[in-house]
């Protein structure tokens, strides 16, 4: 397989195809998922020479070759401040008068100079790009150039490279106007005489890096928020267990014998592989922290658990006990995801708009704010090509499969309208309020949902399928696109999909789920895990600890605060 991964991506491409088409089959079905885990490459490529402690590699990307710093932590949006930063500096040094400009893209920056000092300009950032890793790229010959110094991790996985750099513009005189060479989100004529101010990050999008104190001259007009824009905070909720905890197996073990009805349904109300964590959060959180860094603070819910890597001294995260939120309602411990996210709404200072993510569930690449929410505030939401089942409900049916059909009972008999599409396994946009009236509204059912120890045909789904349709419904959400994947990890078909993910890097998010696997499929699956998810995002998050720290117990910490249903619907 070493011959695999040297391969060109167009013809490794190819190989893989065949492979999958006309080899697999040739397999036991038992073993496929094991064999493709094998044939396919998806860990570094192998050099010819070792790199030792060589202080940059040279890449083969998506985007053509490239020779990129290795750090062991960096992300997109400190790699496009320092490219700017870089850049201003330079200029600076070199007499070079500039005003920084919005531009289309998400990832990179903008700035212009006078067309006057184009030569003094390319000379100075010839200079600096020359020395070490640096790139001048022309984006319009003599109008527009590309500055950046690419940065990857030390196995030369992921390169942060031009997608994250600074253009250069140069404008133009013309009468009492300075004109751009092209145009920008918000003007591209600018009265010459308009006095320079001097403002944060955040008016130039939302993909700034976090803590980012620098401030930056600019004309007045590019000051104005565009009502394009999303400008109210956003938090994101992921709710997280422990499957392999001794004491929360004790726990889950005396509440199923209290509840004997569990025998009776889908072995998906209970099965062991919904609980098992093989690491998808720390790397769940590193998609979030590298490509929405607009997140204003993360909750994580748990029964008690701590992820051992998780710095849970930060600010800017939550860990919520399922006490805290369940106060006196439903019935704890759970193992109910269903129920779970019946009380997520009650989580103490969650923003009015927030994303809630499955650990099992990745962001791909950068994302704006503007791709779950509009900027009035509405949600989005993602529906399915897959269909509720328009069979009556039975004790059979996997939970998530009648709880649809709950759902659709529900907006049926409230509005009239019948639900069919599922929603796609993504980071679901949600507005507290929302829930809370739905909890209000639904109070039998939502009840009912949260007193369930484990998922229960009566269950409805609230955050991620009735809560949609319901905002809907109510003019507060609006159908939305998103480039996404849905993949089983037991699908044999999963390594050669993942193997193109990480080449093209391409998908707004994906969700690598496991349904139901017996202990072989979940080992392999693991090990699948362990190659992809570090491959794909090797760079840690700020959420994650560097070294040793002393922990307070989260019971006692958090038990603290105090929240009753008032509060949430206030």
């Amino acid at each position: 397989m070493r011959i695999i991964r040297l391969l060109p991506w167009p013809v490794r491409r190819r190989v893989l195809h065949q492979l999958q088409r006309r080899v697999l089959p040739l397999v036991p079905r038992s073993d496929r998922l094991r064999v493709a885990r094998r044939i396919v490459p998806l860990g570094p490529r192998p050099r010819l020479k070792p790199v030792g402690d060589a202080p940059a590699l040279r890449l083969r990307t998506a985007a053509g070759r490239v020779t990129a710093r290795r750090s062991p932590q960096a992300d997109p949006a400190s790699v496009r401040r320092e490219n700017l930063d870089r850049v201003l500096d330079t200029l600076t040094s070199a007499g070079v008068d500039w005003f920084r400009i919005p531009v289309a893209s998400l990832t990179r920056t903008g700035v212009a100079v006078d067309e006057a000092d184009r030569a003094k300009t390319l000379a100075a950032l010839s200079a600096v790009t020359s020395r070490g890793e640096g790139r001048l790229d022309s984006v319009i010959p003599g109008r527009v150039v590309r500055v950046s110094w690419p940065v990857t991790d030390p196995a030369g996985r992921l390169a942060l490279g031009p997608a994250y750099g600074c253009e250069v513009e140069f404008w133009r005189h013309e009468g009492g106007t300075l004109t751009g060479p092209r145009s920008n989100p918000v003007a591209d004529v600018v009265p010459a005489d308009e006095p320079e101010i001097v403002v944060a990050e955040p008016v130039f999008g939302p993909f700034g890096a976090p803590g980012t104190t620098r401030r930056y001259r600019t004309r007045e007009v590019f000051t104005m928020v565009s009502p394009d824009r999303v400008a109210f905070p956003i938090d994101a909720v992921y709710t997280w267990v422990d499957g392999s905890d001794p004491a929360w197996h004790a726990r889950k073990a005396e509440a199923l014998r209290a509840n004997g009805w569990v025998a009776g349904t889908n072995g998906q109300a209970a099965n062991n592989s919904r609980f098992v964590s093989r690491d998808e959060l720390r790397y769940s959180l590193r998609s979030l922290h590298a490509y929405a860094p607009w997140i204003r603070h993360v909750h994580l819910v748990t029964d008690g658990q701590l992820p051992e890597w998780l710095d849970t001294t930060r600010g800017d995260l939550t860990v919520v006990d399922h006490r805290e939120i369940f106060g006196g309602t439903g019935k704890l411990p759970t193992f109910n995801s269903q129920a779970i996210e019946s009380r997520l709404h009650r989580i103490p200072g969650l923003a009015e708009h927030f994303l809630y993510l499955n650990d099992d569930v990745f962001l791909g690449r950068p994302v704006a704010p503007e791709l779950f929410f509009t900027p009035g505030g509405l949600t989005r939401f993602f529906p399915s090509g897959a269909l509720v089942s328009s069979a009556p409900r039975s004790v059979a049916d996997a939970p998530a499969d009648s709880a649809g059909k709950n759902n659709r009972q529900l907006i049926q008999s409230t509005f009239g309208r019948v639900l069919t599409r599922k929603m796609k396994h993504t980071p679901h946009p949600s507005r507290r309020s929302v829930l809370a009236e739905i909890e209000e509204r639904f109070a039998g059912e939502v009840a009912a949902t949260a007193a369930h120890q484990f998922r229960h045909p009566d269950d409805i789904a609230l955050l991620s399928s009735l809560q949609q349709y319901y905002a809907y419904l109510t003019g507060r959400a609006a159908p939305g696109q998103i480039n996404y994947l849905y993949t089983d990890l037991a699908d044999p078909a999963t390594p050669f999909q993942l193997a193109r993910l990480l080449h093209r890097r391409h998908l707004d998010a994906f969700c690598l789920n496991d349904t139901d696997s017996g202990p072989e499929a979940m080992t392999e699956q693991a090990a699948l895990l362990a190659e992809f998810l570090p491959a794909y995002l090797p760079f840690p998050s700020r959420w994650e600890l560097s070294g040793p720290i002393a922990r307070t117990p989260v019971v006692a910490r958090q038990l603290k605060r105090v929240i009753t249903l008032p509060e949430v619907v206030r």
